[in-house]
């Protein structure tokens, strides 16, 4: 399998942020934006399965329509005829390979919800752990590009040990839990929650990472997610909301 000087680099800034300490929807959002420039995707989404619901929640997307997941949640999932089936491997695996296109296009998941946001090809990678599924990644291309490759395929089974290692670790009992703050803060994770209030003491990235132990790119990642959970394009900014 060739990599690219571009995918070799994400692979590293993927195996680094996974090795970091991060919160478990911290570390499907950061994947998230990772994994689909390392496979040159569109659209992403990832769930937690909940067995006694028996149903997939605690959502978070990239480029998809928020309230056309929350159709997914309370009624697609439900008239899936291909998750269930992808569920059930241990490895990457395509849409196609449980369901050919031509069938899955003549179905209602496909015309009403994966149309909607210009879903054409997927694959999805599950994190089994202990017969738990601890969370998924769900990318997606639209229709003008191709459909994953098998190289693509084995880049994604190359991430997942780390990637249930990092989700396992992170739902661990007594994992640190945000601290009470202003209800602006209480939007942010506990890793962004840690970010910021290196930034509202004046510190630099490079001085915020060597504090965290974390790369500067996983704190420019954070600050980019706290800027848009506070509504905010600035540092300055974000201080003044999280001290109101």
């Amino acid at each position: 399998m060739y990599l690219t000087g571009k995918q070799t680099q994400l692979l590293g800034r993927i195996m680094q942020t996974l090795a970091e300490p991060h919160e478990e929807k911290e570390i499907r959002e950061i994947m998230g934006d990772l994994v689909m420039q390392l496979l040159q995707a569109q659209f992403y989404a990832s769930f937690v399965w909940q067995p006694i619901q028996q149903s997939f929640g605690h959502s978070t997307q990239i480029n998809m329509e928020p309230l056309n997941l929350r159709a997914y949640e309370t009624y697609y999932q439900f008239h899936d005829p291909i998750t269930p089936l992808m569920q059930r491997y241990r490895v990457a695996v395509r849409a196609t390979d449980v369901l050919p296109h031509e069938y899955l296009r003549k179905t209602e998941f496909f015309n009403d919800f994966l149309m909607k946001d210009g879903l054409y090809w997927g694959v999805n990678l599950y994190a089994w752990h202990q017969g738990n599924n601890l969370g998924d990644m769900r990318i997606w291309r639209d229709r003008r590009r191709e459909n994953f490759s098998a190289d693509e395929m084995r880049l994604l089974d190359m991430l997942q040990p780390a990637f249930v290692t990092a989700l396992a670790r992170a739902q661990r009992p007594g994992h640190d839990a945000p601290e009470t703050m202003n209800l602006f803060a209480q939007r942010l994770t506990t890793r962004e929650q840690d970010t910021a209030r290196l930034v509202m003491l004046g510190l630099p990235d490079k001085e915020i990472a060597r504090q965290l132990e974390i790369s500067t790119t996983t704190v420019r990642t954070h600050l980019e997610n706290a800027f848009r959970k506070v509504g905010v394009n600035s540092r300055a900014a974000l201080v003044h909301k999280l001290r109101l």
